[in-house]
């Protein structure tokens, strides 16, 4: 148990450390400070910087896809309603960070698909399972006739996970919800509209 708490702190404090000033940033020293953990023992766990940062990862994408199953996969809430607590889920944690750290796999999607294509290749699967995700709950949506047919529902979760991290992303320069705001505005009163027959 001692052995997987330390790994377990290791990986927490890399989170938020990463989170606050992205991976290129986060030197393991720091780490290591900050969780007063001495430096073989990180070698112990983790054979590289690199694979750190891919536990990190895959820490942080386990943990939110356990939110997002709770979100968006609640059959006794409906569909849009699912839709419009993930977003104000997201909303609340841009205040609560003060639009510091926003979304730590787009942050790291920004930083280090050019530089590692170890790391795109994980960030794109935990991309593409959150995907799925908004797949599932807007298939919901659609048979409840609640919106439109006319666009398949992986092109919709596609759309709606992309542009929602480029509001993070604006959110963050403007230190304000508001590109959230327009955002999902736009989404539900414009891209997700049923028309009338």
């Amino acid at each position: 148990m001692k052995n997987t708490a330390t790994r377990d702190k290791l990986i927490d404090t890399g989170a938020q450390l990463i989170g606050q000033q992205g991976y290129n940033a986060t030197g393991i020293n720091a780490v290591l400070k900050t969780c007063g953990v001495p430096k073989g023992s990180f070698y112990h766990y983790f054979s590289s910087k690199e694979d750190f940062g891919l536990a990190v990862i895959e820490r942080f994408a386990t943990s939110y896809d356990a939110t997002l199953v709770a979100l968006l996969e609640d059959s006794e809430t409906p569909p849009l309603e699912r839709l419009r607590r993930y977003f104000a889920l997201g909303r609340d944690h841009m205040h609560e960070c003060d639009h510091v750290t926003g979304c730590l796999i787009g942050n790291l999607g920004q930083e280090l698909s050019g530089q590692s294509d170890t790391f795109r290749d994980a960030l794109n699967l935990v991309f593409q399972r959150w995907e799925h995700r908004f797949v599932h709950c807007l298939k919901d949506a659609q048979a409840r006739g609640d919106i439109a047919m006319h666009t398949p529902p992986e092109a919709l979760a596609s759309f709606i996970l992309t542009g929602w991290e480029g509001a993070i992303l604006r959110a963050k320069t403007l230190k304000s919800v508001e590109p959230m705001e327009h955002f999902e505005k736009i989404l539900f009163e414009q891209v997700l509209l049923n028309p009338s027959p």
